[in-house]
Formats: structure tokens, C-alpha cells, sequence
């Protein structure tokens, strides 16, 4: 058996928000979690403001629901914040089915989705916003 090392200093501050139910694929949005992490959170609301995809503004939502979360019940400072990890998962998909000619059925898959985004408080303040 291998002893467990026991980090006693190194407790970093992070905050965890899920938003079940987004009603879009894994596929699709995984390239929009993928550009904000790394991000500031201002930074990160900002692009996702701008951006021209539909579901982006679930996933501002979502930012958003985590800052209030950091500042009511972790007292963080929102300056400070940064996107850690942003990821989505599998959820149901509806199934319907659409008539098509000579009596047969087209399936039509409507996937539903998970999204996760935990941020976290940075150490050092960097002058430079974005991420290069």
C-alpha cells in the first residue's frame, strides 16, 4: 500500500455550477466551453455576449448563476475569477418521428445536454485580458 500525500496549504477556491437540461447537442457546444476556459469570467461573458450561436446564452447563464453563487456563499471577489473547467455531458434525447412519402417515418433525435462550469479564484492579477 502506497502512502497518500496530504496537501495541508494548497486548498484552492472553487465554485461548481450545473445547468441541466440545456436543450442542445454535446457536439454543439462543446467548441463554445472550449473557448472560455482559462478565461476571466468578465472576459468570458463578454465573448459569449457577442457570440452569434443560440445556446450561448444558456451557457452566460450559467457563468452568471456560478458568479452570484462565488460572491453570496463563498464571499470570493469577482474580479478575480477565472473559468477552470467548462464541460457538457449526455442527457435524454426526445425522440419524434416525421411522416415521409410512401407511408414510411423519418426518426427526428432531439439531444438534451448537461453543462458544468466551475470557476475558480485566481492567484496573481494579469494586466492582459484574454488568452493568447
Amino acid at each position: 500500500m502506497g502512502k497518500k500525500k496530504k496537501n495541508k496549504d494548497v486548498k484552492e477556491k472553487t465554485v461548481k455550477t450545473v445547468n441541466k437540461n440545456v436543450r442542445s447537442s454535446v457536439r454543439k457546444l462543446n467548441p463554445i466551453l472550449r473557448g472560455i476556459v482559462g478565461k476571466k469570467v468578465d472576459i468570458a461573458m463578454r465573448d459569449l455576449t457577442f457570440s452569434e450561436k443560440r445556446i450561448s446564452k444558456d451557457i452566460k447563464k450559467t457563468i452568471s448563476s456560478a458568479v452570484a453563487n462565488a460572491e453570496n456563499n463563498f464571499q470570493y471577489d469577482i474580479d478575480k475569477l477565472i473559468v477552470k473547467e467548462a464541460y457538457c455531458g449526455k442527457q435524454i434525447v426526445m425522440k419524434r418521428f416525421r411522416a415521409r412519402a410512401k407511408g414510411r417515418a423519418a426518426p427526428i433525435l432531439k439531444p438534451y445536454s448537461n453543462v458544468t462550469i466551475i470557476l475558480s479564484e485566481s492567484k496573481k492579477m494579469e494586466s492582459h485580458g484574454t488568452k493568447s
